[in-house]
Parts: C-alpha cells; structure tokens; sequence
C-alpha cells in the first residue's frame, strides 16, 4: 500500500486537505465581488493573527516577497538596524542594504541575542529597527516584547519578520508596538507557498520610498485594498487556501492553535533531551527556544546523510537539515501548521530508530507521550 509521505520541516508544510479541496475550486474574476468577498474575510482573519487593527496587505508572493516589499517601502529612514543570530536575519541585512544605510548586528548562529548590542547601533543613529521573530534556521524565538521596547525608547520603526511565527504562536503586533509585521503562506498557516501578509502601521507611512519595486510598492496594495482588491493578477487559488485556513484557525481558536504548537514542539524537546542528544541554540532571557521548530545537534556516529537519507527512503518523512555553515550538523524538525501527535510520535519513533543503529540513546518516547497528553 502506497503511503504518503510525511513532511515535518519548518515549512512548506503538509497542507490539510480542506485546503487542497479548497484550491481545488475553479477561478472567479479576480475584480468581482466574489474575490472582494474572500479578500475581506483573508484580511479580517489576518488581523488577528497579526493582533492588529493595522491594515494587512496581500502579495502574491513568498515571504521573501513581504520582506522586500516592507523593508523598501519604508526604507525613507537614514539608517536601520538590523538583527542577524540566523539565516534570515542574515537575509534582512542583505535586503535593507540595497535601499538604506544599514548596520547589521551580528550574533554566531544559535547564539541569543544581546540588547545591550542592539543598543549600541541603534544610539548610532538609526531611525529603524528589523528582526526575525522566529528564527528557524537555529529553531530559536527572539522575544518581540524586549526588542521592540527597547527599539521605542529610540523612537524606531520596528520591522519583524513573523514568517514562522504568525499563525502558530503569539504574535501582537499593536500591544509590543510593532510597525510592519511580515508573514508567509507555507509555514503555520498551513497553505502552499506563493503568497504572504504584510502588516502596516499609520507611522510607517511616514518613511515612505517611493523608489521601492513597483510590484512591492505597498502605496499600490494600500490604495487597492479600500476596495478589497489587489493591484494585480491575485493567485486566486492561494487565495482560496487561505480562506479556508483561516476557517479552520477559527474553528480551532487561535489560542488553542499556538498552544499546541507549544505541546508539540516541548514534546520534541523533551524526547530529545531523554535520549541524550543535545539542542542546538543557547537560550537567554531575550532569545529562548522556538515553538515552532526544533534543532538538534548530530551525535557522532552518524552523518546527515545517513540519518535524513534512512528516514526518508524507509520511512517517507522528511526532516530538515543544516544551512550554510551548519550543514551536516544539525538536524530540525517542524512542528508548526496542521500537525498534531500522530505526526510527531511517528516523527520521533522514526528517528529513535535510525539514530539507534549507529549511536547509544536512550528509548525516549515515552517522555514525548507525557507532554503529548496535555493536548
């Protein structure tokens, strides 16, 4: 019997079939009232996984696509800071720095960060502040609150990439004081990729460039969006997908939905603690463990390869690996989206067992089954 294969990376994400069925449907006129419909009922349900009565504005493109479009938007600032403790820290900095003066304060991946160096750029001088909320790439959540607080007592524009982070755990945008929240479709909402969210303030308007791309002028979404409309062609079917996502959120309750996030990605961390492997990142008080995604080092004894190649030639599921400089030594597991025990108890037996053959752990899943009964 042909089994589908299981997917548990930090995104794309296995997609529920209520949302394949959905995408399924045939096209509407995307300047009718029928899209204007679902692009209302997207943008409300956006706003509260954003915690916000900001407007929100979809783009028909990744996360990446969002960034781009915040970041140079609003990039009328004389310089921005932003933070880099992971990849995609590291992809903020590359993306302000094609459209403003940007210092990029740098911690070693995995490591947390540190305020009182955050501190030292922004005194510099600068007017604005970008951060990965969720960094996955070290499967480590740098705590908006802290940042975001000291990032106003300078007065900045608080960009934050809440990409793996939006939809699967706490995100308040107007309570912490951000400016410009950035989401993408693959992760914990639970749709394919192709289209993401961007969240936007009344004083980010202020730093307005209106040199930005011309598809990511976010002037062009805004202008758009008192109609319900988009400024160009939607992906009407992803459009679709997030309707009903946002559906299926509700029906859960979105609290509900990030505390299982919470239960899942704890039983991981305590299965693997139980078995003797170690996590990678180092948390602190600002940047403490993901709830979205979890990373652990590679024991000797066994290679990437081995490991992520066995799980998905015996047992269909895969898992992620290291980036850049950390592959081949770290490997993550996703639990963000619509998965729940089933997915992760196979996950976590999968693993044990192909870790066992080539190095000593101790069977752990029972610890994961004690945190998986509060769900």
């Amino acid at each position: 019997m042909e089994i589908e294969d299981l997917l548990m990376i930090p995104g794309p994400v296995h997609v529920h079939g209520r949302i394949l069925r959905a995408m399924a449907k045939q096209m509407v006129g995307h300047r009718g009232k029928k899209f204007s419909e679902i692009m209302e009922y997207c943008v409300n349900g956006m706003k509260k996984v954003f915690g916000t009565t900001n407007d929100v504005y979809l783009i028909s493109g990744s996360g990446t696509a969002g960034l781009e479009a915040a970041i140079s938007s609003f990039s009328g600032v004389k310089r921005i800071t932003c933070i880099d403790n992971g990849k995609f820290g590291d992809r903020l900095g590359k993306i302000a720095s094609r459209y403003t003066q940007t210092d990029v304060v740098r911690f070693e991946w995995g490591k947390p960060v540190l305020l009182e160096e955050v501190e030292k750029s922004l005194a510099e001088g600068s007017e604005a502040l970008a951060f990965v909320h969720n960094e996955t790439s070290t499967a480590m959540l740098n705590l908006a609150e802290k940042i975001v607080k000291l990032a106003k007592e300078y007065d900045c524009l608080v960009i934050m990439d809440a990409i793996t982070s939006a939809g699967g755990d706490t995100v308040k945008m107007d309570e912490w004081g951000v400016d410009v929240a950035i989401t993408g479709s693959q992760k914990c909402l639970g749709i394919p990729p192709g289209l993401s969210a961007v969240a936007v303030s009344d004083k980010a308007w202020d730093y307005y460039n209106e040199k930005c791309p011309f598809y990511l002028d976010l002037a062009a979404y805004r202008k758009k969006a008192k109609d319900n409309q988009t400024p160009y062609t939607p992906a009407v079917s992803l459009f679709f997908a997030l309707e009903e996502s946002l559906k299926i959120i509700e029906e859960e309750g979105l609290e509900n939905r990030i505390r299982r996030h919470r239960i899942l990605s704890r039983a991981v961390r305590t299965w693997a603690e139980e078995a003797g492997l170690e996590l990678f990142p180092e948390p602190n008080d600002v940047s403490v463990y993901s709830n979205t995604v979890t990373a652990i080092k590679i024991p000797e004894g066994i290679k990437d390869s081995e490991l992520r190649g066995t799980l998905l030639k015996e047992y269909g599921i895969t898992i992620s690996g290291g980036q850049e400089h950390l592959k081949g030594k770290i490997f993550r597991i996703g639990t963000m989206g619509n998965v729940g025990k089933r997915e992760v108890v196979a996950t976590l037996a999968a693993i044990e067992d192909v870790l066992s053959r080539h190095v000593n752990i101790k069977p752990a899943l029972h610890s994961a089954f004690d945190v998986l009964r509060e769900l």
